[in-house]
Protein backbone atom coordinates (compact mmCIF):
# COMPACT_ATOMS: atom_id res chain seq x y z
CA UNK A 1 0.00 0.00 0.00
CA UNK A 2 1.70 3.40 -1.23
CA UNK A 3 2.19 5.87 1.67
CA UNK A 4 0.29 9.19 1.63
CA UNK A 5 2.94 11.74 0.14
CA UNK A 6 4.79 14.40 2.29
CA UNK A 7 2.15 17.16 0.80
CA UNK A 8 -0.90 14.84 2.04
CA UNK A 9 1.06 14.25 5.33
CA UNK A 10 1.82 17.63 6.12
CA UNK A 11 -2.12 18.70 5.04
CA UNK A 12 -3.26 16.11 7.31
CA UNK A 13 -1.30 17.06 10.46
CA UNK A 14 -2.19 20.79 9.63
CA UNK A 15 -5.90 20.17 10.02
CA UNK A 16 -6.65 16.81 11.55
CA UNK A 17 -6.37 16.29 15.08
CA UNK A 18 -3.76 13.46 15.71
CA UNK A 19 -5.66 12.01 18.54
CA UNK A 20 -9.02 11.15 16.73
CA UNK A 21 -10.10 11.91 13.56
CA UNK A 22 -11.59 15.47 13.98
CA UNK A 23 -10.53 18.58 13.18
CA UNK A 24 -7.89 20.63 15.11
CA UNK A 25 -9.69 22.96 17.64
CA UNK A 26 -8.86 25.82 16.38
CA UNK A 27 -9.89 25.02 12.98
CA UNK A 28 -13.06 23.79 14.60
CA UNK A 29 -13.86 27.34 16.42
CA UNK A 30 -12.97 29.39 13.18
CA UNK A 31 -15.58 26.92 11.19
CA UNK A 32 -18.20 27.62 14.52
CA UNK A 33 -17.77 31.45 14.05
CA UNK A 34 -17.98 31.05 9.63
CA UNK A 35 -21.54 29.24 10.81
CA UNK A 36 -22.59 32.12 13.00
CA UNK A 37 -21.60 34.57 10.75
CA UNK A 38 -24.24 33.25 8.20
CA UNK A 39 -26.65 32.64 10.63
CA UNK A 40 -26.52 36.12 11.82
CA UNK A 41 -26.98 37.31 7.61
CA UNK A 42 -29.70 35.21 7.05
CA UNK A 43 -31.50 36.30 10.34
CA UNK A 44 -30.85 39.97 10.56
CA UNK A 45 -31.86 40.50 7.15
CA UNK A 46 -35.24 40.04 7.26
CA UNK A 47 -35.57 41.20 10.35
CA UNK A 48 -34.12 44.78 9.28
CA UNK A 49 -36.38 44.43 6.33
CA UNK A 50 -39.46 44.39 9.04
CA UNK A 51 -38.08 47.12 10.98
CA UNK A 52 -37.57 49.73 7.91
CA UNK A 53 -41.15 48.13 6.86
CA UNK A 54 -43.04 48.79 10.08
CA UNK A 55 -42.41 51.95 11.60
CA UNK A 56 -42.56 53.03 15.03
CA UNK A 57 -41.01 50.00 16.66
CA UNK A 58 -40.12 50.11 20.69
CA UNK A 59 -36.84 49.78 22.09
CA UNK A 60 -38.25 47.05 23.81
CA UNK A 61 -39.56 45.27 21.06
CA UNK A 62 -35.87 46.03 18.88
CA UNK A 63 -33.83 44.37 21.79
CA UNK A 64 -35.96 41.55 22.27
CA UNK A 65 -35.68 40.79 18.86
CA UNK A 66 -32.06 41.32 18.68
CA UNK A 67 -31.67 38.68 21.44
CA UNK A 68 -33.80 36.58 20.04
CA UNK A 69 -32.30 36.37 16.63
CA UNK A 70 -28.23 35.76 18.11
CA UNK A 71 -29.42 33.61 20.43
CA UNK A 72 -31.06 31.50 18.03
CA UNK A 73 -27.69 31.84 15.44
CA UNK A 74 -25.53 31.18 18.09
CA UNK A 75 -27.21 27.80 19.74
CA UNK A 76 -27.65 26.55 16.04
CA UNK A 77 -24.23 27.66 15.18
CA UNK A 78 -22.76 26.18 18.34
CA UNK A 79 -24.97 22.53 17.99
CA UNK A 80 -24.16 22.04 14.34
CA UNK A 81 -20.17 22.98 14.96
CA UNK A 82 -20.41 20.34 18.42
CA UNK A 83 -22.35 17.85 16.83
CA UNK A 84 -20.48 17.59 13.05
CA UNK A 85 -16.88 18.89 13.63
CA UNK A 86 -16.43 18.24 17.31
CA UNK A 87 -18.27 14.83 17.40
CA UNK A 88 -19.65 15.73 20.76
CA UNK A 89 -23.03 15.72 21.99
CA UNK A 90 -24.40 19.08 22.77
CA UNK A 91 -24.83 18.66 26.34
CA UNK A 92 -21.47 17.35 26.92
CA UNK A 93 -20.61 21.26 26.88
CA UNK A 94 -22.05 20.95 30.25
CA UNK A 95 -26.03 21.12 29.67
CA UNK A 96 -27.30 18.15 31.45
CA UNK A 97 -30.85 19.29 32.64
CA UNK A 98 -31.74 17.77 36.17
CA UNK A 99 -32.38 19.71 39.48
CA UNK A 100 -29.22 20.71 40.24
CA UNK A 101 -29.03 22.83 37.47
CA UNK A 102 -31.71 24.75 38.12
CA UNK A 103 -30.64 25.70 41.79
CA UNK A 104 -27.39 26.63 39.89
CA UNK A 105 -28.99 29.07 37.96
CA UNK A 106 -31.03 30.93 40.94
CA UNK A 107 -27.94 30.74 43.17
CA UNK A 108 -25.89 32.17 39.95
CA UNK A 109 -29.02 34.84 39.66
CA UNK A 110 -28.53 35.53 43.86
CA UNK A 111 -24.79 35.64 44.25
CA UNK A 112 -24.54 39.02 41.47
CA UNK A 113 -27.69 40.19 42.63
CA UNK A 114 -25.42 40.56 45.90
CA UNK A 115 -22.42 41.56 44.21
CA UNK A 116 -24.43 44.54 42.31
CA UNK A 117 -25.74 45.76 45.64
CA UNK A 118 -22.56 45.87 47.22
CA UNK A 119 -21.65 47.84 43.97
CA UNK A 120 -24.62 50.36 44.15
CA UNK A 121 -24.78 50.52 48.08
CA UNK A 122 -21.14 51.87 48.45
CA UNK A 123 -21.50 54.37 45.41
CA UNK A 124 -24.67 55.64 47.20
CA UNK A 125 -22.70 55.96 50.31
CA UNK A 126 -20.01 57.58 48.89
CA UNK A 127 -22.34 60.64 47.32
CA UNK A 128 -21.54 59.16 43.45
CA UNK A 129 -24.97 58.73 42.77
CA UNK A 130 -27.51 61.54 41.73
CA UNK A 131 -31.24 59.30 42.74
CA UNK A 132 -33.90 60.67 41.00
CA UNK A 133 -36.09 58.46 41.69
CA UNK A 134 -38.09 55.61 40.60
CA UNK A 135 -39.34 54.62 37.15
CA UNK A 136 -43.30 53.79 38.98
CA UNK A 137 -43.87 57.26 39.63
CA UNK A 138 -43.57 58.42 36.38
CA UNK A 139 -45.19 55.30 34.18
CA UNK A 140 -48.02 53.37 34.07
CA UNK A 141 -47.68 50.06 35.90
CA UNK A 142 -48.51 48.25 32.82
CA UNK A 143 -45.93 49.72 31.38
CA UNK A 144 -43.18 48.89 34.02
CA UNK A 145 -43.86 45.78 33.98
CA UNK A 146 -44.31 44.84 30.13
CA UNK A 147 -40.95 46.15 29.97
CA UNK A 148 -39.26 44.81 33.06
CA UNK A 149 -40.60 41.44 31.67
CA UNK A 150 -38.97 42.07 28.18
CA UNK A 151 -35.78 43.42 29.83
CA UNK A 152 -35.74 39.69 31.92
CA UNK A 153 -36.57 38.05 28.36
CA UNK A 154 -33.91 39.44 27.06
CA UNK A 155 -31.16 38.83 29.65
CA UNK A 156 -31.89 35.21 29.80
CA UNK A 157 -31.24 35.13 26.22
CA UNK A 158 -27.93 36.81 26.62
CA UNK A 159 -26.80 34.73 29.56
CA UNK A 160 -27.54 31.43 27.56
CA UNK A 161 -25.77 32.35 24.29
CA UNK A 162 -23.28 34.29 25.63
CA UNK A 163 -22.41 31.31 28.20
CA UNK A 164 -23.15 28.90 25.68
CA UNK A 165 -20.40 30.72 23.10
CA UNK A 166 -17.49 31.83 25.52
CA UNK A 167 -17.98 29.23 28.86
CA UNK A 168 -19.27 26.33 26.21
CA UNK A 169 -18.01 26.65 23.35
CA UNK A 170 -14.83 28.77 22.92
CA UNK A 171 -13.26 27.51 26.55
CA UNK A 172 -13.73 23.87 26.10
CA UNK A 173 -12.26 23.37 22.60
CA UNK A 174 -9.49 25.61 23.41
CA UNK A 175 -8.84 23.70 26.54
CA UNK A 176 -8.74 20.53 23.94
CA UNK A 177 -6.89 22.38 21.55
CA UNK A 178 -4.24 23.64 24.32
CA UNK A 179 -5.31 23.56 28.37
CA UNK A 180 -7.24 24.42 30.82
CA UNK A 181 -5.45 27.55 31.74
CA UNK A 182 -5.73 28.92 28.10
CA UNK A 183 -8.99 27.93 27.51
CA UNK A 184 -9.75 30.03 30.66
CA UNK A 185 -7.44 33.34 29.71
CA UNK A 186 -8.12 33.33 26.12
CA UNK A 187 -12.25 32.73 25.96
CA UNK A 188 -12.11 35.53 28.69
CA UNK A 189 -10.24 38.04 26.29
CA UNK A 190 -12.53 36.58 23.26
CA UNK A 191 -15.93 37.11 25.40
CA UNK A 192 -14.12 41.37 26.54
CA UNK A 193 -13.08 41.90 22.96
CA UNK A 194 -16.90 41.04 21.88
CA UNK A 195 -17.85 43.83 23.61
CA UNK A 196 -15.77 46.26 22.52
CA UNK A 197 -17.81 47.99 19.80
CA UNK A 198 -20.51 48.65 22.34
CA UNK A 199 -21.43 52.35 23.59
CA UNK A 200 -18.61 54.03 25.70
CA UNK A 201 -16.25 50.87 25.54
CA UNK A 202 -12.67 51.86 26.65
CA UNK A 203 -9.28 49.76 27.55
CA UNK A 204 -10.45 49.88 31.33
CA UNK A 205 -13.90 48.57 30.13
CA UNK A 206 -12.36 45.75 27.95
CA UNK A 207 -9.89 45.05 31.58
CA UNK A 208 -13.02 44.24 33.33
CA UNK A 209 -14.77 42.51 30.75
CA UNK A 210 -11.98 40.02 30.70
CA UNK A 211 -12.13 39.62 34.79
CA UNK A 212 -15.66 39.44 34.24
CA UNK A 213 -14.78 36.88 31.78
CA UNK A 214 -12.59 35.33 34.43
CA UNK A 215 -15.31 35.27 37.11
CA UNK A 216 -17.88 33.58 34.96
CA UNK A 217 -15.46 30.63 33.47
CA UNK A 218 -14.74 30.17 37.50
CA UNK A 219 -18.10 29.32 38.08
CA UNK A 220 -18.24 26.46 34.84
CA UNK A 221 -14.53 25.10 36.29
CA UNK A 222 -16.18 24.84 40.01
CA UNK A 223 -19.20 22.55 38.32
CA UNK A 224 -18.08 21.63 34.95
CA UNK A 225 -21.79 22.56 34.04
CA UNK A 226 -22.85 25.88 32.05
CA UNK A 227 -25.92 26.40 34.14
CA UNK A 228 -24.43 28.74 37.00
CA UNK A 229 -22.46 31.39 34.64
CA UNK A 230 -25.46 31.20 32.63
CA UNK A 231 -27.35 31.93 36.51
CA UNK A 232 -24.30 34.64 37.13
CA UNK A 233 -24.38 36.43 33.47
CA UNK A 234 -28.36 36.73 34.05
CA UNK A 235 -28.02 38.03 37.17
CA UNK A 236 -25.42 40.34 36.65
CA UNK A 237 -27.25 42.10 33.63
CA UNK A 238 -30.60 42.29 35.63
CA UNK A 239 -29.30 43.94 38.73
CA UNK A 240 -27.15 45.80 37.46
CA UNK A 241 -29.66 46.97 35.18
CA UNK A 242 -32.84 47.20 35.21
CA UNK A 243 -33.17 46.57 39.32
CA UNK A 244 -29.79 48.97 40.24
CA UNK A 245 -30.54 51.68 37.11
CA UNK A 246 -26.67 51.19 35.79
CA UNK A 247 -25.54 50.80 32.01
CA UNK A 248 -25.24 47.27 31.33
CA UNK A 249 -22.03 47.16 29.78
CA UNK A 250 -22.58 50.37 27.77
CA UNK A 251 -26.07 50.04 27.17
CA UNK A 252 -29.14 51.53 28.32
CA UNK A 253 -31.97 49.31 29.18
CA UNK A 254 -35.37 49.71 31.20
CA UNK A 255 -34.61 50.45 34.80
CA UNK A 256 -36.71 50.78 37.85
CA UNK A 257 -34.24 53.35 38.89
CA UNK A 258 -33.55 56.76 38.03
CA UNK A 259 -30.03 57.86 38.60
CA UNK A 260 -27.20 59.01 37.26
CA UNK A 261 -23.26 58.35 38.21
CA UNK A 262 -20.90 61.10 39.06
CA UNK A 263 -18.41 59.53 40.83
CA UNK A 264 -14.70 59.21 39.37
CA UNK A 265 -15.32 57.34 35.95
CA UNK A 266 -11.99 55.26 36.96
CA UNK A 267 -13.49 53.90 40.10
CA UNK A 268 -17.53 54.06 38.94
CA UNK A 269 -17.28 52.95 34.93
CA UNK A 270 -19.12 56.00 34.28
CA UNK A 271 -21.59 55.21 31.34
CA UNK A 272 -20.14 52.17 30.28
CA UNK A 273 -21.56 50.81 33.67
CA UNK A 274 -19.42 49.71 36.42
CA UNK A 275 -17.53 46.60 34.56
CA UNK A 276 -15.06 49.79 33.65
CA UNK A 277 -14.08 50.47 37.08
CA UNK A 278 -12.24 49.69 39.75
CA UNK A 279 -15.11 49.16 42.09
CA UNK A 280 -15.86 46.00 40.15
CA UNK A 281 -12.76 43.91 41.66
CA UNK A 282 -13.78 43.58 44.94
CA UNK A 283 -16.93 42.75 43.71
CA UNK A 284 -15.81 39.91 41.34
CA UNK A 285 -13.34 38.80 44.53
CA UNK A 286 -16.88 38.51 46.68
CA UNK A 287 -18.77 36.57 44.14
CA UNK A 288 -15.47 34.35 43.28
CA UNK A 289 -15.77 33.44 46.99
CA UNK A 290 -19.82 33.14 47.02
CA UNK A 291 -19.12 30.80 44.28
CA UNK A 292 -16.24 28.95 46.67
CA UNK A 293 -18.74 28.49 49.12
CA UNK A 294 -21.74 27.16 47.41
CA UNK A 295 -19.38 24.21 45.10
CA UNK A 296 -17.02 23.31 47.52
CA UNK A 297 -18.70 20.04 48.51
CA UNK A 298 -19.18 19.63 44.80
CA UNK A 299 -16.16 20.42 43.69
CA UNK A 300 -14.53 18.29 46.62
CA UNK A 301 -16.79 15.23 45.42
CA UNK A 302 -15.74 15.68 41.69
CA UNK A 303 -12.00 16.26 42.31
Amino acid sequence: MDSPSPIRHFLSRLFISPEERRLRAGWRLLSQMALLVVFLIALGLPAGLVYLVIPGVSMDALLLISAVISAFAITASVYLARRALDRRSFTSLGLIWNRQALIDILVGIGITGLMLGLVYLVERAAGWLDFQGFTWETESTGRVLASTLAALIVFILVGWQEELLSRGYWLQNLRDGLNLAWGVLISSAFFALAHAANPNASWEAMLGLFAGGLFLAYGYVRTRQLWLPIGLHIGWNLFEGTVYGFPVSGSPFFTLVRQTVQGPEWITGGDFGPEAGLIILPALLVGAGLIYLYTRSRFVRRA
